[in-house]
């Protein structure tokens, strides 16, 4: 890495870490939700294994195992360089629009999929919907979308600072929609996601499964018909938030779910089952304990969830198909 990447990527990190100060600052001051707690359910998962150690190692696989081959193995990728001789300025915005386009199509096509779901769903599981949410997706999701975000900014031959300053924009963006925080831009909301619509895509309602799935560009779903703004929020209840059936807690146990479905209720009989569930809990009790601090209680069995629009409980997780 050359001196002036390494500049531009220092420059973002520090970016980054304000702007989470100002999400944290900006959820405390003015929340979308009043009383959801900072340190909420799955907040260890997402910040450790989602956002530092699936990023860290993932980074590595798309950029050294993924894009660098594909990159020399290519014997006419001197005639697909077209961006090169462009500023950087446009060259940040060809891959912003065109990525968050595909970015649409891409997550509308996984809410009508069943399989692809499978790599979607855990993207939907939280009940507390935070700045940190958006960095709780499945392995294979983040393997696809980043492979085909980045590899056309290395093939066509932008200049390497695209790579992180695309990076801090993705971030930045993808905290603001996914935060806690009682925002309306007005007309700008049609051009710019915000809260706002977003936070209505993490609801638990059957009007939103198929709505709002733009990321940075709001005008996707105005275009293509699939914005939902009903003026209202959508309830402060656990229950209206995230999937109306129960999903796993743990990371792996999440990523094996999107493979075999499971009840982890059932498998708790399992001596060994309920070792490694209780694992996490008991390690954190373990230094609470060292420091005098109160011990954190979970309790047990999980209840079923049922959808808040049907009388019946849901008799199967796979999302209903229709026609894009």
């Amino acid at each position: 890495m050359d001196a002036r990447v390494q500049h531009v990527t220092f420059i973002t990190f520090i970016i980054l870490v304000c702007w989470i100060a100002f999400m944290i600052a900006w959820e405390r001051i003015s929340p979308y939700r009043k009383g959801l707690p900072f340190f909420r359910d799955g907040f260890w998962v997402d910040l450790v294994w989602y956002t530092l150690i699936q990023s860290y190692f993932l980074k590595i696989l798309i950029f050294d195992y993924i894009i660098a081959p594909i990159q020399h193995s290519l014997p006419f990728q001197s005639s697909i360089q077209f961006v090169k001789p462009w500023p950087v300025f446009w060259q940040v915005m060809f891959f912003l629009v065109t990525h968050d386009l595909y970015i649409y199509l891409f997550h509308r096509f996984q809410h009508h999929s069943k399989f692809f779901w499978r790599t979607h769903e855990a993207h939907h599981s939280g009940k507390h919907v935070d700045f940190m949410a958006g960095s709780r997706s499945h392995i294979m999701e983040i393997i696809i979308n980043q492979t085909i975000e980045f590899a056309p900014i290395v093939l066509f031959g932008a200049d390497p600072i695209v790579i992180p300053i695309k990076a801090c924009l993705d971030a930045v963006q993808g905290m603001f929609i996914h935060a806690n925080i009682d925002v309306k831009l007005g007309k700008l909301k049609y051009l710019i996601n915000t809260p706002e619509l977003h936070l209505w895509h993490h609801a638990n309602y059957v009007e939103v499964f198929h709505a709002n799935f733009s990321t940075k560009f709001a005008i996707w779903d105005h275009l293509f018909g699939t914005a939902y703004d009903p003026g209202f929020k959508p309830g402060n209840e656990p229950e209206n938030w995230g999937l109306h059936y129960d999903y796993p807690r743990d990371y792996f146990l999440q990523h094996a779910f999107s493979v075999k479905r499971f009840d982890e209720q059932k498998l708790l009989k399992y001596k060994w089952f309920a070792w490694y569930y209780d694992l996490r809990l008991n390690l954190m009790n373990f230094f609470r304990r060292l420091i005098g601090m109160p011990m954190i209680q979970v309790p047990r069995p999980l209840l079923p969830s049922k959808h808040p629009l049907e009388e019946q409980p849901v008799e199967t997780p796979e999302p209903e198909l229709q026609e894009v």
